[in-house]
């Protein structure tokens, strides 16, 4: 339970930090790509005895590590995309509803248990995402836009199903799979990048701005090497099955970002807002009773 708390402190760690992006005026794809970096140097540094290149390429988890990596850079890309044509609320809720992709491959997959609790947890997660996510409210936009929403869904929940079915079936030294992974998406982004420069959608300089980018960068990517190694360590040491570590991360999240949103920045939370966090922390209740 602890690698639990834990990856979802780290998970809001990152999130007060993207807010503080927002704030310092951080360009988000670059200091994402130097993040990346750090978070897949920190996975190899933590890893005892790398395998030489020519191993590691035959490991058989190496194309799934590979796949996610670019899944994660594209759904990051998705959700600043989603954020822009339909609002910050109705991205996020198409992200959280992700968590029902991977509930159910474990349901199908690794024969989780399917309780009465659990299903009403699960269902009062759903509840709490939408509720906690509503702005002035509302959760509306134009149809024409559904493709990023669908988009960020099936592209968030294939990564965890990708990234649970790696942890049960194949990974033996998890720093090095999370290392490869994020590894995989420096590169994609170097490339996406890369593509953006070239089309003069982005610029590398002045150089001050741009190392304040990869300061901020570096400062991100150490917590969010430590979400997702504590995050695989809730899959991995068997205390929960992942159809609750799943909702019950995404629930814990909700509502400390909330709360540190409501604290640190001020910002308000409605009636709706409230409702939402509440329902989410039953929803975690109902979950771990399952």
């Amino acid at each position: 339970m602890l690698d639990l708390v834990l990856g979802i402190l780290f998970f809001n760690v990152i999130l007060i930090l993207f807010k503080l992006f927002e704030r310092y005026k951080v360009d988000n794809l670059q200091a994402i790509i130097v993040n990346y970096l750090v978070a897949g140097s920190c996975g190899y540094i933590y890893a005892d005895n790398t395998p030489a290149l020519n191993e590691l390429v035959e490991l058989p988890w190496i194309p799934l590590a590979i796949l996610i990596g670019f899944i994660f850079i594209t759904v990051f890309n998705l959700l600043a995309k989603g954020a822009q044509v339909v609002g910050m609320a109705i991205a996020t809720v198409a992200n959280k509803m992700s968590v029902i992709l991977p509930v159910i491959a474990s349901f199908f997959l690794y024969g989780d248990t399917v309780s009465s609790f659990k299903i009403i947890g699960i269902l009062l997660a759903l509840l709490g995402v939408v509720l906690s996510s509503i702005e002035k409210g509302k959760l509306s936009f134009d149809k024409k836009y559904l493709w990023p929403i669908l988009s960020i869904f099936s592209g968030q929940g294939i990564a965890d199903v990708l990234f649970t079915y790696a942890q049960k079936k194949y990974v033996e030294k998890p720093p090095l799979f999370i290392s490869v992974l994020f590894l995989t998406a420096f590169v994609s982004g170097l490339i996406i990048l890369g593509v953006q420069v070239a089309q003069k959608k982005q610029t590398l300089l002045p150089i001050k701005k741009l190392g304040k980018n990869v300061l901020w960068g570096i400062a991100l990517g150490v917590p969010n090497f430590l979400t997702l190694f504590y995050f695989y360590s809730a899959l991995d040491n068997g205390f929960m099955e992942s159809s609750q570590v799943y909702p019950i991360l995404n629930m814990g999240v909700i509502v400390l970002s909330a709360l540190s949103g409501y604290l640190i920045f001020k910002e308000k939370l409605s009636v709706i807002n409230w409702l939402g966090i509440a329902v989410s922390v039953l929803a975690i209740a109902a979950i771990s009773a399952g």
